[in-house]
């Protein structure tokens, strides 16, 4: 059964894991046989196509009570705030140019869980970027998404993401991905929740490669952690929330389908503390690309580029000398969404707070913002600077990210963002000399 204690894991990314709650659960040597022990019935989940090669196959078998099929036909339900690409909810309005920024989300006044909770900021072919703040448990009904797997980015309060592969216990600092097409149920662990969720409807994430970093650095896979097989035997009138084709459907269902007793596989749920990322930095002058900070990809088609990248910027020491240490104002062929999920971020003093959100669409110009320049440029770069007390993130995709009417029409849209770059006076006098040392 699902325990009440807190839940195990195993170690490790993109492996082969076995695990059975009961023992002898898990047949030897046939995927299939004739007879499954314990009266199970086997079901294969499969995240690719059957012909991917074997290092990105994904792919679980699962023993169960009962099969996946075992449930009422599906209905329209109501999206609520929830929009896609397939829904038409990222061409409701032309996408602006311009930077823009979100203040925190609101817990709603009413009783709303995890899925009446989600509110979708914009997306593109590649990703959806939404928004969750709730303040209740899911009760009596669980949730799967056909069109992609979930990151789920915790900024306030403590989740339970109870599935059909086991439990994932996330509090803000950590993240979960829940894979296509694995049902869950997201458990409140304190009075209200709120957050950030990338739904990557591409390629599952993986590691990057290291390249001549070497073996070791960023994030590690014997960090990441996999559930322990658990179930639910249990009967009832229940109801399976569906995002399919980017709309909800809603069907009834007589029992938990949190009900497999034992699998193996790689198609799998996962946990990560961001606090155990391994930062690597520039230790001479100037500073390498955002890249550097990369935790998961989602490969595109093209060599080189990521349909999405989530990249982390963590507590870290800066002791690169005679260089601009914020971040660098900058215009990219990517577009950036960023969150922030504890302290302050370096490169804005004041406005982005945790729970916040900012989009930087291709090729729109930001950067630090005036009072954060005016201090860097006289800051001491022969001393170290340790950047404490923070973790921001950033959801990077390659394709330009539409906003939603309601993203735009928010009361939490902040107008004057670009006023926080207004301050940027000119400083060019062409008589000045070069300042002695500038240069390396």
């Amino acid at each position: 059964m699902l325990p009440d204690s807190p839940p195990r894991y195993q170690s490790g990314f993109g492996n082969e894991f076995a695990t059975e709650a009961l023992p002898g659960a898990l047949p030897v040597g046939r995927n299939s046989p004739q007879h499954v022990p314990y009266g199970l019935y086997a079901e294969q989940l499969s995240g690719t196509a059957f012909t991917a090669p074997r290092h990105a196959n994904r792919r679980s078998w699962l023993y169960r009570i009962r099969p996946a099929a075992v449930h009422q036909p599906f209905a329209r339900w109501d999206d609520g705030r929830l929009r896609s690409l397939h829904g038409g909810g990222f061409d409701e309005v032309p996408t602006p140019p311009n930077p823009l920024r979100w203040d925190p989300l609101p817990i709603a006044p009413i009783a709303t869980d995890f899925v009446d909770g989600l509110f979708t900021i914009g997306g593109n072919e590649a990703c959806g970027i939404h928004l969750y703040a709730a303040n209740r448990s899911m009760q009596s009904r669980f949730f799967q998404n056909a069109d992609g797997e979930l990151l789920i980015v915790p900024q306030s309060g403590r989740l339970r993401l109870a599935t059909e592969l086991g439990i994932l216990e996330i509090e803000p600092q950590e993240i979960a991905v829940i894979p296509r097409g694995i049902r869950f149920r997201v458990d409140l662990l304190d009075s209200q929740a709120r957050g950030y969720i990338c739904e990557n409807t591409g390629s599952p994430f993986r590691l990057p490669d290291l390249g001549v970093i070497g073996s070791n650095g960023l994030a590690n896979p014997r960090d990441f952690q996999i559930p322990i097989a658990a179930y639910e035997d249990i009967e009832g009138p229940f109801e399976l929330i569906a995002k399919f084709r980017g709309h909800l459907w809603r069907a009834a269902i007589g029992h938990s389908p949190l009900d497999v007793v034992a699998w193996h596989g790689n198609h799998v749920p996962y946990k990560y503390d961001l606090r155990r990322f391994n930062a690597i930095g520039s230790i001479s002058y100037d500073h390498p690309d955002p890249s550097i900070f990369l935790v998961l990809q989602s490969p595109s088609d093209t060599a080189g580029v990521d349909a999405i990248d989530f990249v982390i910027f963590p507590p870290r020491i800066l002791v690169m000398q005679d260089t601009f240490r914020p971040p660098w104002f900058h215009r990219n062929i990517a577009s950036e969404f960023m969150g922030l999920i504890h302290g302050q971020y370096d490169a804005k003093s004041q406005g982005f707070v945790p729970g916040g959100a900012s989009l930087h669409n291709c090729m729109v110009g930001h950067g630090p913002d005036a009072e954060t320049f005016a201090k860097a440029t006289v800051a001491n770069t022969r001393q170290a600077q340790s950047i404490t007390d923070t973790m921001a993130f950033m959801f990077e995709t390659s394709a330009i990210i539409r906003p939603t009417r309601q993203a735009l029409e928010a009361p939490g849209l902040q107008p004057d963002y670009f006023k926080c770059w207004q301050g940027l006076i000119k400083h060019f006098d062409p008589t000045r000399a070069v300042r002695e040392g500038s240069a390396p």
